[in-house]
């Protein structure tokens, strides 16, 4: 039976009098792939980026991959813990921040050369194994300019990959793309979820939930009111909110 690799006890965030996240509790088993839905300001892209701490919690522990970090001062072992929590989970965001001025190709190894001290040859060969896996192994000498936002998010999602993390959080990675364009990404994250990659995906696609999705968890103000397989959240929702949104858009 698979292990949690994420456990988040007690998670809560304020921006100043705004409390986005409202005391969470939450496990997640390696291999899962969750997809997190709900309104906008519900708190879904937070709850990722305090995952791995692009958004500093006001209140709790998390605990990723059996490194726990509680919310307190920043002493230099809590940082290296977070640091190590942030090279366990890849993030692919609504925007692609890929480097303008590096190639596919140098977007790629650009971390595993500058976080993990890999040499460009090792880091090479793996960018081009990764770009081969994406569809995208004939652009890796392109500049990001050049390329559709389908493609640029492929190179994203090849980018986070090139750190081998353990788990893949992705925050509406087709919201900013053309419609003609989702289906090539969500068949990447389809790709790697077969392959056993824990995901975390906040996404409005409904589609790729059905088919993807281990479980889903709706967001209300900052809380998750509804965790359960697609088949049931999206046939017999238990929460009268999710029913009123699953109604709206679908």
């Amino acid at each position: 039976m698979a292990t949690d690799v994420i456990n988040v006890q007690g998670l809560s965030k304020h921006f100043g009098e705004l409390e986005v996240l409202r005391d969470i509790s939450l496990r997640i088993k390696g291999g899962e792939v969750v997809v997190i839905f709900g309104r906008s300001g519900s708190g879904k892209s937070t709850l990722l980026r305090c995952l791995n701490f692009l958004e500093e919690p006001s209140a709790g522990a998390i605990e990723i991959e059996g490194v726990c970090v509680e919310v307190g001062p920043a002493l230099r072992a809590r940082r290296e813990k977070i640091h190590q929590i942030r090279r366990s989970c890849g993030m692919v965001f609504q925007e692609f921040n890929l480097f303008p001025h590096f190639t596919v190709l140098e977007n790629i190894m650009e971390a595993p050369c500058t976080v993990k001290g890999e040499s460009r040859t090792k880091a090479s060969a793996r960018a081009k194994e990764l770009l081969e896996r994406v569809g995208l192994v004939e652009k890796a000498d392109e500049y990001p300019i050049r390329l559709s936002g389908g493609q640029k998010q492929r190179v994203a999602i090849a980018r986070a990959l090139a750190m081998e993390p353990g788990i893949m959080l992705f925050d509406e990675p087709t919201s900013a793309l053309d419609p003609e364009l989702i289906g090539e990404v969500l068949a990447a994250m389809h790709d790697l979820a077969k392959d056993g990659m824990t995901m975390l995906v906040v996404t409005h696609e409904m589609g790729f939930a059905r088919e993807v999705a281990d479980r889903m968890l709706f967001m209300h103000e900052g809380q998750i009111i509804e965790d359960g397989p697609p088949s049931k959240v999206l046939n017999s929702p238990e929460d009268e909110r999710t029913k009123r949104f699953l109604e709206a858009v679908l």
